[in-house]
């Protein structure tokens, strides 16, 4: 774990913030608390080159922080300075920060020098720059004596300033006796050296008080030096002086005077060099005489002038540019020109540069035994040299810590405990400068802590961004998590983002964003929490904005302005005029949603703007008024404006030109923009494309070029009604070509086999080339060994395919476009890998866990990486059924595949057969295919329980009996152990009688049910088990014969009972009898139960009921003395009321066998034709057994009394 110190950030706004976050080593914005042990660092310190005020005390400032806190020593010129042995000297309690008290003894000559702090403790030491010490001087000009200066008219004059060197240097300014500026123009003008140019001189030059002051800022003083004393007579005033002894042809000439070509007065001659350092002002100067007065340009003769960073200076005479770079360097050329010629000098320029830091060593914390690394890298030129500190003092010499190794720029650290805290120095030096960066290492082991002030409370806007911030510390490294509400769950990537230093964004917060966030940051030694809240406010809105008003002079117009906003959000509500303040005038009124202008005037025309603020939020809207003379006129017509005319080109440069125009008609409707247009005459011909607007009160447009471009542009107008048709296009301007400006994109690096790399790229298009003969540099190298990179020049397309290459190697790529003119910028690098190659190794160790009959876990370890030879898809399982463990013969199968992605090393496999022998093996997987199989592992699935039957079939009915034949499950799952035939009659009401339990040896496969009744029906349920359990269940159903020598057997085959022949028995005489029999004890039962329900006694039926009363049967209901009702489950019919059925619809085995049977000697179908009877008694449902499952449809019993029909 390895953290990154940086000052701490401040509680961003609510603008701008998943959500386990594990943060790499890097970490910014984190800082040690105070109260933690530290070792010390610098917070302040003097810079390095220190002008002091010598009238005043000198104060050289060191502060540091640090745990306990620093003691702070001081050496001068290299040597220890003793401060107690200097009465002038004090240092500040609790800083290291001295004061040198000059100002009434001592001078300030004596402490000049080189000084620098060091701040120590316990933990180390850390030190300052060296920061020299120098007094600040303002010397007096020399005297001399300066003769008065003639000359005539016309003639050029440097008139020198030459001020004294001061410290620092002085800044020059020419005044008069009266203090005032003299003026200057392209004329007249200040070179950088002070001095003063004048390109030619005229008579209002005449003057006797040029004088050049000196003004020292460090001091606030100022020098001056003599006045210089310029005369200037005119060739009038010269010929008439010396016409006495020159003939006609000797007079001067005034056109000879007035006119001839530039010449430079400075620099001299036609090339100069100047040197400057990266970061500077690169100032350049050319002053030029002539006549007339000549104009300076500046051009780059290899390249173009920074757009942002190039200034013009005294009448263009100086090139400024700031924060200059090394790609400045080159050749500048200012060219003078006047109507009689021109005239060129080169300056030669080059850019050095003092060290500057590319990445500086950042402070690390660590805990006992972790790695980490402090790096120090800088630039400049000459490539400065590193060189490394500890605690101040060279680390060669230092003492030696056994967890540090120095490798360059560089110190790794490996297994750290407490004794390696230490500060540690970087110095970058070069011949310009030095840099000094002082970086600790802090071994510590503390438990998390959050740092953000709890129950914090944030508003934001709905649909802007929330951050909700968490700043922490703790060693090792804690991991951050978000949750919202009480209970909530952790915050994920999907919706939310967890920058680095912990803070919370919601890109887009919503109403239902609002609640309470709790940030909790955990490490191996504690975990802290801290809650805060968050406000989602509704936007504020201008619902009724101000309106375009036309007002006639002397007038009233009034502007609304309605508001809508967050019932919690107080707007404020200010009206400007032309984005300032409205006149300070009683005419102008602001009611609550008004602005009244009352007597309108000319002036009062313009923009006024309604500006609602709140403290979260503003919003604008606008409204131009229009004052028009109070005569009546006729009603106005509006329209789209004309469409602009007269284009002009002016002002034609390499990469810029100026568009003129003139407006059409507005037709009553202000033109608020101008929309301009252009056209590539040369790539997209007819094709035009939006290049700038501009607003309506231009008629200009100072319009940026591209190279390589056969520009032709055109104007529209826009006004409130639309805009107009476009202008006649203008003449068509073809750019110079240039190098590209861009490189392409979208660089991949992808091998189509394992021994080639395939670059590809997105080419420019014929606008993006600048110029003709577009090509791409190509460039490769290997990303992690020392080659040199592999350039190529390719024509313009979009691939290129480097063969040869090592199997999946990563590679970094550039492709640089270039054209005839010269390339574009560096390309940016990307990285790209060789072609993939099928992986070498197999997966090892693997290991099957049989979770259950149907489920089982692989376990493998992981190939490396090495032999992956490309990148991971992911790892394959083949598996396959080999034997049946049953019956132990092999029976080869289908493979099954299971693919798991990325680098899991374990998987399940569902869907397996019971009781089964399987085989499988593990390959790993990339995007070229499969490797090796790893060696077969086998494993069992244990037993399971059986499928259904494959069928069951009812043969040979007898008066008594039946037999069953069937074929075992199609899928026994395991070793049969043995069958269940369970079976009930139902009788001619579908009732179900009690279940019959029988075992049966699983090698059987036919059963003969003896002593059965006659002409009766039977369900059968029938099912397999094995030891895992009872299998699925078939059923079916079958009818005894009646008599032996009656009617035939009913035909039962394959599945379903058919119903027996029918007869017609209602002629027959025992049937007669027996019907008469069941009818004379219905009635006498019927008598008997109505007698003894009017005592209040128990018929028989609930006496036998009440003897084998079964605590599993739903009791029925002794209040209204009304029985349970039999419902079809087919028929889904209600039950009557007072009808009670248990909650599965079943009777149990054991429930009552009271039933007609009981009193009507087992004869089915005895009721009364009304029905009364079935409405009074309740008839037995189906049941299903108890320990089989259910068939997939519930079965219909069918009426026994069919067979009589």
């Amino acid at each position: 774990m390895q953290l990154e110190i940086m000052p701490r950030k401040k509680r961003l706004p609510a603008g701008r913030a998943p959500l386990l976050l594990l943060l790499c080593q890097l970490v910014r914005a984190l800082d040690v608390p105070l109260d933690l042990v530290q070792p010390p660092t610098i917070t302040q310190q003097s810079p390095k080159d220190y002008i002091i005020d010598p009238r005043e005390n000198i104060v050289i400032q060191c502060e540091a922080k640090g745990k306990p806190p620093p003691s702070f020593s001081w050496t001068r010129n290299g040597t220890h300075f003793d401060i107690e042995k200097d009465p002038l000297v004090t240092m500040k309690p609790g800083s290291g920060t001295l004061t040198i008290n000059i100002m009434n003894e001592g001078k300030a000559e004596t402490y000049e020098g080189v000084y620098q702090c060091t701040a120590r403790n316990e933990r180390g030491a850390a030190i300052s720059n060296n920061i020299v010490v120098r007094p600040s001087r303002s010397p007096l000009w020399t005297k001399e004596k300066l003769e008065p200066i003639t000359l005539r008219n016309g003639q050029s004059l440097i008139l020198p300033c030459r001020p004294p060197l001061g410290l620092p240097p002085p800044i020059i300014f020419w005044m008069d006796n009266s203090f005032q500026r003299l003026p200057q123009s392209e004329r007249v003008s200040q070179g950088l050296n002070g001095d003063l140019y004048f390109s030619n001189v005229l008579p209002e030059d005449t003057r006797e008080d040029y004088i050049c002051y000196a003004r020292f800022n460090h001091t606030q003083t100022i020098q001056q030096k003599q006045p210089i004393s310029v005369k200037v007579i005119s060739v009038d005033e010269l010929n008439d002086t010396i016409a006495a002894n020159l003939n006609d042809s000797e007079f001067y000439s005034a056109k000879s005077n007035r006119e001839r070509p530039p010449t430079f007065l400075t620099p001299e001659g036609n090339a100069s060099h100047k040197e400057e350092l990266r970061g500077n002002v690169l100032s350049l100067e050319c002053i030029a005489e002539g006549l007339p007065t000549p104009i300076i340009y500046w051009i780059k003769e290899d390249g173009t002038l920074p757009i942002n960073r190039t200034f013009y200076k005294n009448f263009k005479k100086t090139l400024q540019i700031i924060q200059v770079s090394e790609a400045d360097s080159g050749n500048y050329q200012c060219i003078a020109k006047n109507p009689l010629g021109a005239i060129y000098h080169t300056i030669s320029v080059t850019v050095k540069a003092a060290p500057y830091w590319i990445m500086a060593p950042q402070n690390l914390v660590l805990s006992p035994g972790e790695d980490g690394r402090l790096i120090c890298r800088a630039n400049g030129n000459p490539k400065p040299r590193i060189s490394w500190l500890s605690n101040g003092v060279p680390i060669e010499i230092a003492p030696d810590d056994p967890s540090r190794n120095i490798d360059g720029d560089t110190i790794i650290f490996s297994n750290v405990q407490e004794r390696s805290s230490a500060v540690y120095q970087c110095n970058a030096s070069n011949e310009y400068g030095y840099l000094l960066a002082n970086a600790f290492v802090n071994v510590l082991a503390e438990p998390p802590r959050i740092l953000t002030s709890a129950n914090t409370l944030y508003q934001v806007i709905t649909d802007r961004p929330a951050l909700l911030d968490c700043a922490f510390f703790g060693s090792p490294l804690p991991t951050v998590e978000w949750f919202k509400g009480a209970k909530g769950s952790a915050l994920h990537e999907d919706i939310y983002v967890l920058h680095e230093n912990g803070t919370l964004e919601i890109p887009v917060a919503q109403k239902d964003s609002t609640g309470t966030y709790t940030c909790v940051a955990r490490n191996k030694l504690g975990m802290a929490k801290n809650e805060v809240h968050l406000e989602i406010k509704d936007a504020t809105r201008i619902i009724k904005q101000p309106e375009y008003a036309v007002v006639q002079r002397g007038g009233t117009v009034s502007f609304e302005c309605k508001v809508k906003h967050d019932h919690t959000l107080i707007p404020t509500i200010t009206w400007l005029k032309d984005s300032g303040e409205l006149p300070n005038d009683g005419r102008f009124t602001v009611d609550k949603d008004h602005l009244v202008v009352a007597d309108v005037w000319d002036d009062d025309g313009g923009t006024y703007t309604c500006v609602a603020n709140t403290t979260l939020d503003n919003v604008s809207a606008s409204a131009v008024l229009s004052v028009v003379a109070p005569t009546p006129t006729p009603a106005p017509t509006y329209d789209v404006p004309n469409p602009p005319f007269d284009l002009e080109l002016t002002d034609q440069l390499d990469k810029s030109i100026q568009l003129s125009w003139t407006p059409g008609n507005d037709n009553n409707s202000p033109i608020t923009k101008f929309i301009i247009e252009y056209e590539d005459a040369m790539h997209e011909a007819g094709l035009w494309h939006h290049q700038t607007e501009v607003s309506g009160m231009q008629t200009t447009a100072q319009l940026k070029l591209s190279p390589y471009v056969n520009y032709s542009f055109r104007v529209m107008a826009v006004n409130s009604l639309g805009r107009s048709l476009p202008s006649e296009a203008s003449e068509q301007y073809l750019t110079k070509a240039a190098e590209p400006d861009t490189n392409p994109t979208a660089v991949e690096g992808l091998g189509s086999e394992p021994d080639n790399l395939v670059i590809t790229w997105k080419p420019l298009n014929g606008f993006e080339s600048n110029g003709p003969g577009l090509q791409y540099k190509v460039s490769w190298r290997q990303k992690d060994g020392d080659d040199e990179w592999t350039s190529v020049v390719v024509a313009n397309v979009s691939k290129y395919i480097v063969s040869g290459t090592p199997t999946f190697v990563p590679y970094l790529i550039k492709v640089q476009a270039l054209n005839d003119v010269g390339f574009a910028p560096e390309p940016a690098v990307v990285m790209g890998h060789s072609g993939e190659d099928l992986p070498m190794v197999a997966p090892g160790n693997v290991r099957v866990n049989v979770v259950n009959s149907t489920l089982a876990e692989v376990h493998w370890d992981p190939v490396p990486l090495k032999s992956i030879r490309g990148h991971l898809q992911g790892y394959r399982i083949y598996y396959w059924k080999a034997q049946s463990s049953s019956k132990r013969n092999r029976r080869h199968l289908e493979k099954k595949i299971l693919t798991f992605q990325g680098s899991k090393t374990h998987g399940m496999l569902p869907g397996l057969e019971p009781f089964s022998h399987y085989t499988l093996n593990v390959r790993v997987v990339n995007g070229k295919g499969e490797g090796p199989a790893s060696p077969d592992r086998v494993f069992n699935t244990p037993e399971g329980v059986p499928s259904a039957p494959s069928s069951l079939k009812i043969v040979n009915p007898t008066l008594d009996s039946l037999t069953l034949e069937w074929d075992p499950p199609s899928r026994p799952n395991g070793i049969l152990t043995e069958y269940t035939l369970k079976y009930q009659p139902i009788n001619s009401t579908h009732e179900l009688g009690p279940l019959v339990d029988l075992k049966i040896p699983a090698n059987k496969t036919r059963w003969t049910l003896k002593n059965l009744n006659f002409s009766t029906r039977y369900k059968f349920y029938f099912y397999a088990q094995t030891a895992a359990g009872s299998g699925s269940q078939i059923t079916e159903e079958a009818v005894t014969n009646v008599d032996e020598a009656g009617i035939p057997p009913p035909d039962v085959g394959a599945g379903k009972a058919m119903a027996s022949r029918q007869v017609d028995i209602a002629t027959q005489g025992w049937f007669i009898g027996l019907m008469c029999a069941v009818a004379l004890l219905i009635l006498i039962l019927l008598i008997v139960c109505f007698i003894r329900r009017n005592k209040g006694g128990k018929y028989p039926v609930k006496e036998k009921e009440d003897a084998h009363a079964d605590p599993e049967i739903q009791p029925m209901k002794e209040d209204d003395g009304t029985f349970g009702e039999y419902s079809d489950a087919e028929d889904h019919k209600p039950l009557k009321k007072g009808s009670r059925t248990p909650s599965d619809r079943t009777v149990k085995k054991e429930d009552s066998d009271d039933s007609l049977v009981d009193y009507g000697e087992g004869v089915n179908g005895q009721f009364n034709e009304d029905g009364s009877f079935i409405g009074q008694y309740s008839g037995k449902k189906e049941k299903e057994p108890a320990e089989g499952n259910e068939s997939s449809e519930a079965p219909s019993p069918v009426n026994a009394m069919n067979s009589f029909v």
